[in-house]
This record gives C-alpha cells, sequence and structure tokens, in this order.
C-alpha cells in the first residue's frame, strides 16, 4: 500500500482536496433521472445465479422487460480476459437504448476484467489509461463530483454496480434492503474512523472539514478507533484497515454505505484481504473495492465527502458513489443502484459553508436539531 514517488504524490494529492473543497459545495436541485425506467440489467445466460438474481431484482424494482439485456459469457469465474469482453461488448451492441443511463450487473462472479473492474470496464469501456501498473495515477472520470443526473446524455458514460453478495440469499437480501430505503430519510449516523494503519488512514485528515460542512444533516462521529462496536444507527462507515472487527456488532441501517480503504477489498472471494463482501454481509447497502493494487492515491477511492452530500441531496446510490471517485477504473462498486433513502430531499449550503436542508417554503432551513428532510 506504500505509495512510491512521494514527492510527485503528496503535490497530485494536494491540487486534488484544493478542487475537492472547491467542488464539494455544489449542490443539485433536479430530480433523479436514474431510475427502474432508464436503468438496464445486464443478466448472463450462461449463469443460473445470474439469471435468479436478474428475475428478483426486476420484480423488486418493476424494471421493465425492454431494460433486461441478456448476454452469454463464462460463468462463476472471478476475472475476464480483455478478449472475452470485448466479445462481451460486441453482443451489447444495439441491444442498448439511448435512454439507458445506468447499469445493474446481475451476477456475483466475475468481477474484474484484466486490470479494471467489472463496472468500469462496462462504464468506461475497457481501457488500459484506467490502469496503471505500480503506483502511478491513471485516467480521470468526468463524471466525478459532477452535477448530471443522466449520465449517458451528458457524457456518453453509464455508471454500473455489482449485484453481488457471499450468496445469492445475501443478494436478494441486499436488494430488500435498498427498496426498502426508498424516501425513509433515515436520522442515521456517518462514522468517520481514524485508524492506527497509516498507509490506509490517507482520508482521516479531511474528516473534520466534512463534520464542519455537514453536521447540520445528519450525526457525524469522528471516531479514533480501527473498529466500530455497539452502534445501532450506521448510515455512513468510512475507514481504512487490510481488515475490520466487528462488523456483526453493529446495526446498518437500509440504504447505508460503508467501505474501507485497502488494496484489494474488490477481490470478492478467496482474497488474502477483507473483501467489501464482508460489508454487504453486515447490512450494508453499498460498498467499494479495489480489484487490483491501486497503491494509496486517494482518487482511487470514494471521497466521503462527496458521497455523503449527493446521497443527502437525494441522488440515487450509484450516482452519489460513482461521482465520489475520481479514478474509478481499479474500483468495484457493489450494492443496490437504486437505493435513495434521501429521495426528493433538497440541500443547500449557508454563506458559512455549511449545508442545511432546505424547507418546503423557499428560504427556509430546517432546523439544524433535526438533521432530517422531513
Amino acid at each position: 500500500m506504500i505509495s512510491k514517488e512521494s514527492d510527485k504524490i503528496t503535490v497530485i494529492i494536494s491540487v486534488y482536496f484544493i478542487s475537492v473543497l472547491s467542488l464539494i459545495f455544489n449542490v443539485s436541485y433536479v430530480q433523479a433521472e436514474i431510475n427502474n425506467a432508464t436503468l438496464a440489467v445486464l443478466v448472463n445466460k450462461n449463469d443460473p445465479e445470474s439469471m435468479e438474481i436478474a428475475r428478483y431484482y426486476q420484480k423488486a424494482r418493476l424494471i421493465p422487460d425492454e431494460n433486461i439485456i441478456y448476454m452469454a459469457f463464462r460463468a462463476g469465474v472471478s476475472a475476464l480476459t480483455e478478449a472475452e469482453f470485448a466479445e462481451i461488448s460486441a453482443q451489447l451492441r444495439g441491444k442498448v437504448r439511448g435512454d439507458i443511463q445506468a447499469f445493474a450487473l446481475a451476477w456475483r462472479k466475475p468481477w474484474r476484467v484484466a486490470c479494471m473492474s467489472i463496472t468500469s470496464a462496462f462504464s468506461l469501456g475497457f481501457n488500459k489509461a484506467y490502469c496503471s501498473k505500480g503506483c502511478k495515477v491513471t485516467k480521470v472520470s468526468r463524471y466525478f463530483n459532477s452535477q448530471s443526473r443522466s449520465p449517458y446524455a451528458e457524457f456518453a458514460f453509464r455508471p454500473s454496480m455489482l449485484l453481488s453478495a457471499e450468496s445469492v440469499d445475501g443478494v436478494k437480501k441486499l436488494i430488500d434492503r435498498g427498496v426498502s430505503s426508498d424516501y425513509v430519510r433515515p436520522v442515521g449516523t456517518a462514522y468517520l474512523l481514524n485508524t492506527s494503519d497509516k498507509n490506509r488512514n490517507v482520508r482521516a485528515p479531511h474528516f473534520p472539514r466534512y463534520m464542519k460542512a455537514m453536521q447540520q444533516l445528519l450525526n457525524i462521529e469522528l471516531v479514533s478507533a480501527d473498529a466500530l462496536r455497539h452502534k445501532k444507527d450506521v448510515m455512513f462507515y468510512f475507514t481504512g484497515r487490510m481488515r475490520v472487527k466487528y462488523l456483526d456488532e453493529n446495526r446498518f441501517l437500509p440504504g447505508s454505505i460503508a467501505d474501507h480503504l485497502t488494496s484489494l477489498g474488490g477481490h470478492l472471494f478467496n482474497g488474502q484481504q477483507m473483501s467489501a463482501l464482508e460489508w454487504i454481509s453486515a447490512g450494508a447497502t453499498g460498498t467499494y473495492g479495489a480489484v487490483v493494487e491501486p497503491c494509496n492515491f486517494k482518487q482511487k477511492f470514494p471521497v466521503p465527502g462527496i458521497v455523503m452530500q449527493k446521497y443527502l441531496s437525494g441522488e440515487t446510490l450509484i450516482e452519489a458513489y460513482w461521482k465520489s471517485v475520481r479514478m474509478p477504473g481499479q474500483g468495484l462498486f457493489v450494492g443496490e443502484p437504486l437505493a435513495s433513502p434521501y429521495k426528493g430531499c433538497q440541500v443547500m449550503m449557508s454563506r458559512g459553508g455549511v449545508f442545511q436542508y432546505k424547507r418546503k417554503l423557499p428560504g427556509n432551513f430546517v432546523e439544524s436539531k433535526n438533521r432530517n428532510c422531513n
């Protein structure tokens, strides 16, 4: 996880976070356009699990038949080759309507295409510019922290999310959590952990500024510990560790987002580090992990401040998460893409740089003690 070319990295990271601070206060009031009518579900006909997951998801989200797209490729493998993915891409040509804005990938495996994640490959197209050998930066996503609610219409880009878990039953429970979270507007807590793992703790120095900017929207706790225990209201959980203990001792609210910055969290099965799927098993609805060694570049991992602000502004899980990663080529997005617990909420920023929920009556704010957009 230790990056080389440290001087170069310091400059890059500094510029990056200056950019984040200037961009993070962008707020959108437009109704989301990624929904069950504009999401396509990709299915592997060769994989019985994929077929089962797709049927369940279509019924749960009332997805039209014409949005279910069938393909055929090797089933049950962790990774596809570049050549195999080219064949899959050829199968997709002519099957995706122009109004489709995002993809749900209805299988547990594969999760990687050569040096890219499966979600990034479907969204960005396979391109080695999104990969890196050694500790180097990669091509950036134009979708990063954008105001777009129609990514294909504006960027010719469709964000993707993998419907995966440790079992098919786990995927069904994940889907149920996502569906049940819509419009709930939970009064949960964001836990931002400052851990003892120096190399994986690189996001922590920026946590206080996120708390200052967003503490009117929800409870935020800055925790100096390697793991949480006995928390009953986890809405966000961001940390940096190779493995995270005690996940089953906490209660994750429907629609919750959680991830750990480490090298191979996106290596979903039989990896040497904690799989991102452990978050899903614990009750999270969305998570993220790298599929190949990214080094500890913060640009290759979610920016918690952006994830939270976008999500709390009513965007879907797939929008908020994808917009938070500047260099997503090596990162895997897992979860129920249409989950939107804060759907219909509007957020605005005060002159002091603090986010507040906007009341239905223009010009007024919800009292800060509510931390809820109702």
